[in-house]
């Protein structure tokens, strides 16, 4: 009896699902250019990852196909070359320092300031108010590090005079050549830039809260710390999680363009990073394997920090991003 039952299962299955893709049948359409994007530039380039296990010449072959073919194959040496060599553990901390400092600083800001944006009680002034701190999003990176340059400027920076006004010429800092203040810079620039945008997904948590919790908390005689405390944190904990678990996957990226723009002969020591050491090594210094197996490196180490976050989340009670 049930191996008579199985086809006819598998036949309802199949009918089911034909009925499905013919019910949607334009949603299903509408994610073909989607889908085609991501083929073409998200999968067909990691055919490229054979790189990091080769010799990899474009001048092997006479086509590109050809120099994958004719590219001596070098085993786990690449990597080798790359883990033991002079700039991995230099351009390990400088990147993990930046992205700590963006977890620690970064990351809790888009959550205080959608907390506070859903205090306010004034709707023209809310919107204005969020449609004020979304507005540095728009703006180019590029854009972002003129203003910087021109605002820390010694020459006629207004900041820096401000700075020297209240330090002394001797004693104020140099913003855009100080080692010790790159990470600070960086990381101010991110939290001015993204803050508000990133507000967006916790202001829509925020809206799905159930407005009768508030008030049985009223009746309870619960302030608004206290009702923002039991209620609202735990309301969007959900939400947090599975944004900490996305952050938490980006540890080693921290941006190319943002660092690349900042970066100067003067912090050069502190502003490597990987984005930058790929770009060095594969784009100007053309080692296309070594580039490579950095990039490898970094996504496997991305995979295992959410598949590790993921998995932490869950122990401590919460669904997490799977």
């Amino acid at each position: 009896m049930s191996q008579n039952a199985s086809p006819s299962k598998v036949s309802a299955k199949v009918g089911t699902f034909k009925h499905a893709m013919y019910a949607h049948k334009w949603l299903y359409i509408m994610i073909i250019p989607g889908v085609i994007y991501m083929i073409i530039f998200s999968y067909l380039p990691m055919g490229g990852l054979i790189m990091a296990f080769q010799d990899f010449s474009p001048y092997n072959g006479d086509t590109m196909l050809g120099a994958f073919v004719h590219s001596p194959f070098a085993g786990l040496s690449i990597f080798r070359k790359f883990f033991t060599g002079p700039d991995f553990i230099q351009v390990l901390t400088n990147t993990l320092s930046i992205s700590i400092a963006n977890l620690v600083f970064y990351f809790p800001a888009p959550i205080i300031l959608a907390l506070l944006l859903n205090e306010i009680k004034n709707v023209a002034f809310k919107k204005t108010a969020q449609t004020m701190v979304y507005i540095p999003h728009f703006i180019s990176m590029v854009i972002v590090a003129a203003l910087t340059a021109q605002l820390f400027s010694t020459t006629d920076g207004l900041v820096h005079h401000w700075l020297v006004g209240i330090f002394g010429r001797n004693h104020a800092p140099d913003i855009m050549s100080n080692p010790k203040l790159f990470v600070s810079m960086i990381v101010g620039q991110s939290m001015w830039k993204e803050t508000g945008y990133g507000t967006i997904i916790f202001l829509a948590a925020l809206s799905g809260v159930d407005v009768q919790l508030y008030e049985a908390a009223e009746v309870d005689g619960a302030n608004r710390w206290q009702k923002m405390w039991h209620i609202t944190l735990p309301a969007i904990r959900s939400t947090i999680v599975i944004m900490l678990i996305l952050r938490v996957g980006t540890i080693l990226n921290t941006g190319y363009e943002q660092i690349f723009l900042m970066q100067n002969s003067m912090n050069r020591g502190v502003s490597d990073v990987f984005d930058t050491y790929i770009y060095t090594k594969g784009v100007v210094n053309g080692n296309y394997s070594l580039a490579t197996a950095a990039g490898l490196f970094k996504s496997l180490v991305s995979m295992i920090m959410v598949l590790g976050a993921n998995k932490l989340a869950k122990m401590f009670g919460e669904s997490g991003f799977y």
